[in-house]
C-alpha cells in the first residue's frame, strides 16, 4: 500500500482508527481508546467524598495512590443500578489543563479490545446546537450494530476536573 493511501485511509475515519477497549453501559456499547487505559480492576471498596456532585462514587487506594472515581451512568444521565460481578473500575488517564489526571470510571462491564479501521467509524450526528457530543469521537459500526467511542478527555468539563483534582 502506497503511503498516500494509507494517509487518505487514515483521514477518512478522522485519525480515529486504532484499538478500543469496549464496555457497556445498560444495553449501549461504548469504547476508549486503548492507550488511555491503564488498568481494569474488579470493585474495590470506594470511599465516598462529602460534598461531590452525585456521579462522583468516591476514590480508591490503588496501590498507595488515591484516585476519584466516577460513576458514567450517573454522568450520561442513566441512573443509578446495584452493581454485579461484571461492574468493574476502568482506571484512565486523561489530559486537562493541569496536566494529567488519574480516574478511575465505573461500567457495567467490559467486553473486549477491538481493532476498529478507519472505515468503520463515522462522525458523530449532529443533535442541534443544545446537545453538547464533543465527548463523543464517532461512532463505530460493527456486527450490524453501532458502539460510541468517547473522547474520555471530553467526558468531563476542565471545572470538573480541577473539581475532582481536589477530591483527591
Amino acid at each position: 500500500m502506497r503511503e498516500g493511501s494509507k494517509q487518505a485511509e487514515s483521514i477518512a475515519g478522522g485519525g480515529k482508527e486504532g484499538k478500543y477497549l469496549t464496555f457497556s453501559l445498560e444495553n449501549e456499547q461504548y469504547g476508549i481508546g486503548i492507550l488511555k487505559i491503564k488498568e481494569i480492576i474488579g470493585m474495590i471498596p470506594i470511599t465516598p467524598v462529602p460534598r461531590t456532585p452525585e456521579y462522583v462514587k468516591g476514590v480508591i487506594n490503588l496501590r498507595g495512590k488515591v484516585i476519584p472515581v466516577i460513576d458514567l451512568r450517573q454522568r450520561f444521565s442513566m441512573g443509578v443500578v446495584d452493581s454485579t460481578d461484571r461492574t468493574c473500575i476502568i482506571v484512565v488517564e486523561i489530559e486537562s489543563r493541569s496536566g494529567t489526571v488519574m480516574m478511575g470510571i465505573l461500567v457495567d462491564s467490559v467486553s473486549e479490545v477491538l481493532n476498529i479501521k478507519g472505515d468503520e467509524i463515522e462522525d458523530t450526528p449532529t443533535f442541534g446546537t443544545k446537545v453538547d457530543t464533543d465527548y463523543i469521537l464517532g461512532m463505530a459500526k460493527m456486527d450490524g450494530g453501532v458502539k460510541i467511542l468517547l473522547d474520555i478527555d471530553k467526558v468531563l468539563s476542565e471545572g470538573e476536573v480541577s473539581d475532582l483534582e481536589r477530591v483527591k
